[in-house]
């Protein structure tokens, strides 16, 4: 070899080797923070990905905040100060409130484990006896009152007839201990807490409501948010399917996240996976599907049907002034992430 060749060679060696090196001790890009509101509910899959350390692994560093109830989460959202959360029609009321989301995908289906609870010595045995209710337990503006509602309406009960009382599934013990209700409607892990003490659910909201009921449990961010990160969409359902994976593989993890975080019995826990958990959670495959009941690629069906129905009932109700325009929740509907992630496993 030449002089001024193997100089050469050397040069390129050296300077590979270099940029190897400094490749090696580059550090690695600091994980995305943000803000994530939750209310205190069955959010099986977040609390797994909590516990496992799965925001990290996916480079996000969540700063979770705990809500008893879906008005200061809006109100969270309102001023800026959440960029993702995770929750149930409260959701659809910040649609209401103008306030801009992007729902990502779903995490739950809530509706698989909701249902009319009953106190076994009063006249209620199922829906179709809900007009013989003296009192019945469901709190404004959630999924309970839109699903009573649509329980009367295929019982043939006059809404109005009914005399509601706004009570939130976890008050639901109480208001049957003290005789105030014989009948309520409970979202889980509620609704199974309450018939392992003794007040049975009559039935769940699969008998009364649409195919894949009308409580979807969403992910959702600020669109300013995931324009200012937009890696962000992609890591959440990344996140999501890494938690759903280590749950099919150990259902414990939920038993475990549901007694240390809600309070329930691991008999409770255990019954409201069996309900809710794995194969009842709406698979991203269905996620995409026109057809699906959990579709958010659908115009008219789907996640899109689901809301702008429950807008309708909450408008019905006079929980909300008029309904949300359906344009305005097509537009929240975000499937691309879904769609990313799809692809990207078929070419793995």
């Amino acid at each position: 070899m030449q002089p001024t060749r193997w100089l050469k060679t050397l040069a390129a060696t050296a300077a590979f080797a270099c940029s190897a090196a400094l490749a090696q001790t580059a550090p690695a890009k600091p994980p995305i923070e943000f803000n994530y509101g939750i209310p205190t509910a069955d959010h099986v899959t977040v609390y797994v990905a909590q516990d496992l350390g799965l925001f990290e692994k996916a480079g996000l560093k969540p700063k979770f905040f705990n809500f008893q109830s879906g008005a200061p989460l809006l109100a969270g959202l309102k001023s800026e100060s959440l960029d993702v959360v995770t929750a149930g029609l409260a959701l659809t009321f910040a649609l209401g409130q103008d306030i801009p989301l992007k729902f990502l995908f779903w995490q739950a289906n809530n509706a698989a484990a909701e249902g009319l609870v009953v106190d076994p010595k009063g006249p209620v045995k199922s829906y179709q006896d809900i007009a013989k209710s003296k009192k019945i337990g469901a709190a404004t503006g959630t999924c309970a009152q839109v699903s009573l509602y649509l329980m009367a309406k295929k019982a043939g009960v006059d809404w109005g007839k009914l005399d509601v009382v706004n009570v939130p599934a976890p008050l639901l013990r109480n208001a049957f201990m003290s005789g105030s209700i014989d009948a309520g409607v409970a979202w889980p892990p509620y609704s199974l807490q309450l018939q392992s003490e003794g007040f049975p659910v009559a039935n769940f909201d699969e008998d009364y409501t649409p195919p894949g009921g009308v409580c979807p449990g969403l992910t959702a961010a600020r669109p300013a948010f995931l324009a200012k990160h937009p890696e962000v969409g992609a890591r959440l359902v990344q996140v999501e399917a890494m938690a759903r994976e280590a749950l099919a593989k150990n259902p414990q993890l939920g038993v475990d996240a549901f007694v240390k975080r809600l309070g329930v019995t691991p008999e409770v826990a255990k019954a409201t996976l069996a309900r809710q958990c794995c194969g009842r959670i709406p698979s991203f495959e269905e996620q995409v599907k026109p057809d699906s009941p959990f579709s958010m690629t659908a115009k008219e069906g789907g996640l899109a049907g689901k809301l702008i129905l429950a807008s309708e009932v909450l408008h019905a109700t006079k929980a909300i002034q008029s309904p949300i325009p359906a344009a305005r929740i097509q537009e929240a509907i975000e499937p691309k992430y879904i769609l990313e992630y799809l692809q990207g496993a078929k070419a793995r």
